[in-house]
């Protein structure tokens, strides 16, 4: 009996460790900058920004899959909804935080406005602001 009861109770405690691994593996952030079918200069290089600063930053996160950017053009067909999800009324970058497939948790990053004119300062703010989603996601 008593040996019975351990290897039931190892088998549930392996089964807790592989059902926490599979929820850490399951969350994923994806980066999504939104923007229209015009595109001036300043909104060109935002995403430019955007992307640098995930790519260079996040290498290993996006090789994994735990990290994806998007561009999304909110008028084309299909990507409306996008606009109302996120009350978005300009271009914007959105890190969506996903668990066990759905989104928990999201925010606008609304400074890249502001640091539009500074590359080094809109990187670091990209940088950062996906550094703590990511310790979400882990």
């Amino acid at each position: 009996m008593k040996k019975l009861m351990i290897t039931f109770l190892a088998i549930a405690a392996a089964i807790n460790v592989q059902a926490f691994a599979q929820d850490a593996s399951d969350a994923k952030i994806i980066a999504y900058y939104f923007h229209g079918s015009f595109r001036c200069p300043t909104c060109v290089n935002m995403e430019k920004y955007a992307r640098e600063a995930i790519e260079t930053g996040f290498k290993d996160a996006l090789a994994s899959g735990k990290l994806e950017f998007r561009a999304v053009n909110v008028e084309e067909r299909g990507n409306e909804h996008f606009a109302k999800d996120y009350k978005l009324y300009t271009k914007s970058l959105i890190l969506s935080l996903i668990k066990k497939g759905k989104e928990v948790r999201y925010k606008n990053l609304n400074k890249i406005w502001q640091l539009a004119g500074n590359k080094q300062k809109f990187v670091d703010y990209v940088s950062t602001e996906v550094s703590e989603f990511m310790k979400e996601a882990q």
